[in-house]
């Protein structure tokens, strides 16, 4: 994502330095990426209100859906700082090609599409790990708006990656029918984990010490999320990951679905408050 692109949100805005509270466009670009993906993993996870397979489970997706939008929402509104927009402009009146969230946080809550158990729970393992990481590093960050957002956000990623993976142990080692759906949904799922560790122009761009590159990441996760799929008596797929493209505007086929739901309400009361 170019800053060229980003800046036609508001071509007028102020490139600021964090010390203003006002991200430069180089931060925003970046902090914009991160926080779609946070916004687009916690619509899913909405998804499952009233149908978690028991009560506390459905408490359990949506506190942790909650926390994902409380990250979203302070990346979006830093990121919106750069061009006077604030984190609902961002949220809800963006068209598809301006997201830049990556394709394994926007996939249906199964490969099929509806909703399938194993596969979110495959899903949020992946995301909280490849989260974790990223915040633990983030929030040693230069800039001291996205430190602070990734400080408070690495201790609740920790509780999801905890939660998501006694599910993993759960299922695996369960029933053959938990374990053999838990092994679909890592099939289905490995493509898409390939794209979390593609670089990002906008990381690039940023100033040494700013932002996390995606491919130093690679290491750290994948030893965990390999150990885990083991630990739950899987076989680590050994299919390609796919190119994806989320960072260049370019998203999965059910995308469009994914957002006219969440923005549909804000499109038809522009303004509306309560």
């Amino acid at each position: 994502m170019t800053t060229d692109r980003l800046t036609m949100l508001r071509p007028d805005a102020a490139a600021s330095g964090p010390a203003s509270g006002v991200a430069s466009a180089e931060v925003a670009a970046y902090a914009l990426g991160l926080g779609d993906d946070a916004l687009m993993l916690a619509q899913r996870l909405g998804e499952w209100i009233a149908h978690a397979p028991e009560l506390e489970e459905d408490v359990a997706l949506g506190n942790i859906g909650l926390d994902l939008l409380g990250h979203a929402r302070a990346l979006l509104s830093y990121a919106g700082s750069a061009w006077g927009r604030s984190e609902d402009d961002l949220a809800f009146f963006r068209d598809e090609r301006q997201f830049r969230s990556r394709w394994l946080f926007e996939l249906p809550n199964a490969a099929t599409g509806g909703r399938d158990f194993a596969f979110t729970i495959a899903r949020l393992t992946v995301a909280s790990v490849w989260f974790g990481a990223l915040y633990r590093r983030l929030a040693t960050s230069r800039d001291e708006t996205l430190a602070a957002i990734a400080a408070k956000a690495v201790k609740e990623v920790a509780y999801h990656a905890e939660h998501a993976t006694l599910w993993m142990l759960r299922l695996g080692l369960g029933t053959d029918e938990s374990h053999r759906r838990l092994a679909g949904a890592v099939d289905d799922l490995w493509p898409y984990v390939g794209e979390l560790f593609a670089p990002d122009p906008a990381a690039d761009a940023a100033a040494e010490g700013v932002a996390v590159r995606p491919e130093d990441l690679r290491d750290e996760v994948m030893s965990t999320l390999v150990a885990v799929i083991e630990d739950a008596g899987l076989m680590v797929p050994a299919s390609p990951f796919l190119r994806g493209g989320g960072r260049e505007g370019v998203h999965s086929e059910s995308f469009g679905r994914l957002i006219g739901e969440m923005q549909v309400l804000a499109r038809a009361h522009p303004g509306a408050t309560w």
